[in-house]
């Protein structure tokens, strides 16, 4: 099974993630929202909240943590209607320009949002 950790709190991510569920097959993925796990159950899974919040993380069936780009190639491939997006993505150009991409996009998410910025604030602490 694929554990899929994602932002919750994020309306984006929200809308995203209802997607995936919605065309999954069952049995294949265990979503965890990490804004509403406790602290020790994330830490159980090896994840820290601020990571967790900042990109998107997946933890395959051997227990290998994805995270970004490399957390959606492992969805996409699971879902019959995405595969040829993850072969199209994990060519090697395309991989680095839309790793690249991403962060960018997860920084500047990061940063608008309230609840990773408390976050971010508590881990300083």
């Amino acid at each position: 099974m694929i554990k899929v950790f994602y932002d919750g709190k994020c309306g984006l991510c929200s809308k995203e993630i209802r997607h995936y569920q919605a065309v999954a097959p069952d049995g294949v993925f265990e979503w965890q929202d990490v804004t509403a796990l406790p602290q020790s159950q994330l830490e159980d899974e090896g994840l820290d909240l601020v990571q967790s919040l900042k990109h998107l993380h997946a933890k395959d069936s051997q227990g290998n943590i994805h995270i970004g780009v490399d957390a959606f190639l492992l969805i996409w491939q699971s879902l019959a209607r995405w595969r040829w997006l993850a072969r199209l993505i994990a060519l090697p150009g395309l991989y680095t320009l839309t790793g690249f991409a991403y962060r960018g996009f997860a920084k500047w998410r990061f940063q608008r949002l309230g609840h990773c910025q408390i976050a971010s604030q508590n881990n300083q602490t």
